[in-house]
Parts: structure tokens; sequence; C-alpha cells
């Protein structure tokens, strides 16, 4: 396989992966906001993660993500939810309030700092731009999870990438 060059990595970045990482947070956020306040246990299974714990692995591996590839390497400590997050607008604040600095910080990333190959758990060795799209497909993947637990917790499905029924009826509700 060819090398990413400079041009390419910084292409990358600016033109797809940071608008894209600001469109998933976007889409994440308003899906954790539709988990019902008191209902953030919900499970749909026993041996599957309650709705609130299912969000912050996908907030929490984000925030791992998004650490590492300026840090230029990956720090595994574990990352158990805060006691201060009881339900989904704790965790939709707290997604916001740390999601920004470090998106910020990825936006003055240098060629040099991209290219950096990092080693994930000795699986991959990629360049550490490669790690924002790997941690979009994560996002996506266990968002498409927790929307599948909205509407039997009796909450509306936000739209995604497009209209829900919930959202449509609201649209047409408000019309």
């Amino acid at each position: 396989m060819q090398q990413i060059q400079p041009d390419e990595a910084m292409f990358l970045l600016q033109r797809v992966l940071l608008p894209g990482l600001k469109n998933e947070h976007r889409i994440t956020k308003s899906t954790i906001q539709a988990i019902p306040l008191d209902k953030g246990d919900y499970r749909p299974d026993e041996i599957s993660k309650s709705a609130l714990d299912l969000a912050w692995h996908i907030v929490a591996t984000e925030m791992l993500f998004t650490e590492a590839v300026p840090a230029g390497g990956f720090d595994f400590s574990p990352r158990p939810r805060l006691a201060s997050i009881k339900n989904s607008e704790d965790l939709g604040g707290w997604y916001t309030e740390n999601f920004e600095p470090r998106f910020e910080k990825l936006t003055k990333l240098s060629p040099e700092q991209l290219l950096k190959i990092v080693d994930f758990r000795g699986m991959f060795q990629l360049p550490a731009v490669l790690y924002l799209n790997f941690v979009m497909q994560h996002s996506i993947h266990h968002r498409g999870q927790l929307s599948m637990y909205l509407r039997p917790m009796g909450a509306k499905v936000p739209a995604i990438y497009g209209e829900s029924y919930d959202s449509a009826q609201s649209r047409k509700a408000a019309q």
C-alpha cells in the first residue's frame, strides 16, 4: 500500500474527517438526548448494555480516539462512566463539553502529527489521521444499536440520516 502524503492527510482531515466528526457528533448527541431521563437503565436483553452504558461507551471511545490522534498514541486507562452522569441529559452535556476542546485540537494538527504511525493494541499500525475514520465508524455502529433501544423504551427516534418516522410525525404536527 502506498504511503499517505502530507497534502493527502491534510485534505482527509480538513475536508472529510473533521466535517464528518462534527456531523456525527450532532447525530450522536440527538440520539443520546432521545433516551428518556428515567430510562437510562433500559436494556433489550439481560446481556446487553443499558442504554446509558452503551451511550457512555460511544462517547468515551470518541474521547479516547480524539485524544490519541494529537498525542500520537493511545492511553488505554479505564474510563468508567462518571458518577455525576446519571441520565441522558448529564451525558449529553458532558459529551458536548468534552468533544469541543478535542475537536479544536484536531483542527490544529500538522501533517507530521497526522502521518505518525500509531499502534492500536498491536492489531493496527496506522497513520494517526486514519483513526478518526475508525472512531466515526465505531460511533455509527453503536449509535445504530442505541437507536434500536429507543422505541421499545417508549422514546421517539430522532432523524439520523434523514427523517425518522417520529421526526416526520413531529414535522407534520408542527405544520
